[in-house]
């Protein structure tokens, strides 16, 4: 099993757990995001911890693409630990999410108006980006118990400053939490996970719809739409995907509301028109078309 590592507490302790409990079938990597001065030296820290307890490691140096910088690095990240994996004939890869982390997204998603599939917690057994079996064995921890652990051996792990800053969303949400003693991270990260089902059945009848309300001819997709709102969002994505359009929730439901007042709309690259009972998608043609832009 290959472990990520980064050096900080969270990980640190999933490197201890999993030598005490996987002596001798586990490695890790450190992935150097090369973002500040101090990753060069926390990376080689992991390297000394591994060399001590005897488990292989690999540093893997990334380089981070302009834009969103943490949409980026995890993109950067996952590649080089997907084809480090590949390259050592790992079976899973596991990550350190914990308790806290679960509520945290719930939280921030939360605040933004996410819908289901963006409130649902991840699953402890799934897959990463790539398509490699990912595993994350800690999110029944707490941040603190994780933290005990590191500190119980004498270890000292990274400190990332990130992690702190008010200028990023997850730090300003850690704060708020950490300062507020009503709120129980355990059981927010309890509702994620039922979130989680409730997106998965979501998605089993998206594809039951699919299946018997929706033909693919060509560049054309007819939906005889029957299910309630939530399904027909996923119905519509998944038209829209095929056609080679792009767009998120709140433009689908948008798409989904103008349809139902029986309008046509752009959305995505993609023209969306009312036919009778039923809803006709296509790439939109080059001259544009009458109908609603939500784009």
């Amino acid at each position: 099993m290959g472990l990520a590592v980064s050096g900080g507490p969270d990980s640190l302790a999933l490197l201890l757990l999993a030598h005490a409990a996987l002596p001798g079938r586990i490695e890790a990597a450190t992935v150097d995001h090369r973002l500040r001065p101090e990753s060069v030296d926390e990376a080689t820290m992991v390297a000394r911890i591994c060399a001590d307890l005897a488990v292989p490691h690999a540093i893997l140096p990334v380089s981070v693409e302009p834009g969103n910088v943490s949409a980026e690095a995890r993109v950067a990240r996952y590649d080089a630990l997907e084809g480090w994996l590949a390259a050592r004939g790992l079976a899973a890869l596991a990550t350190a999410h914990h308790a806290d982390d679960q509520a945290e997204t719930l939280l921030m998603r939360l605040n933004r108006g996410s819908g289901v599939a963006g409130l649902a917690g991840v699953r402890a057994v799934g897959v990463s980006p790539g398509g490699a079996p990912l595993i994350r064995p800690l999110l029944g921890w707490r941040k603190a118990e994780l933290q005990g652990i590191v500190d119980g051996v004498g270890l000292i792990a990274a400190v990332d400053p990130s992690n702190a800053d008010p200028r990023y969303d997850r730090a300003r949400v850690r704060a708020q939490l950490s300062a507020t003693d009503w709120i129980d991270p355990l059981a927010l990260a309890t509702s994620a996970a039922h979130l989680a089902d409730a997106d998965e059945a979501i998605e089993w009848a998206a594809q039951g719809e699919w299946d018997r309300q929706v033909a693919v001819n060509g560049a054309e997709i007819t939906y005889r739409p029957q299910a309630p709102r939530a399904v027909r969002l996923r119905v519509l994505a998944r038209a829209i995907g095929l056609l080679g359009g792009d767009a998120r929730g709140s433009a689908i439901a948008r798409l989904d509301q103008a349809l139902l007042a029986g309008q046509a709309a752009n959305l995505g690259g993609v023209l969306a028109q009312p036919r009778g009972a039923a809803w006709v998608l296509r790439p939109e043609p080059a001259r544009r078309t009458p109908g609603h832009d939500l784009k």
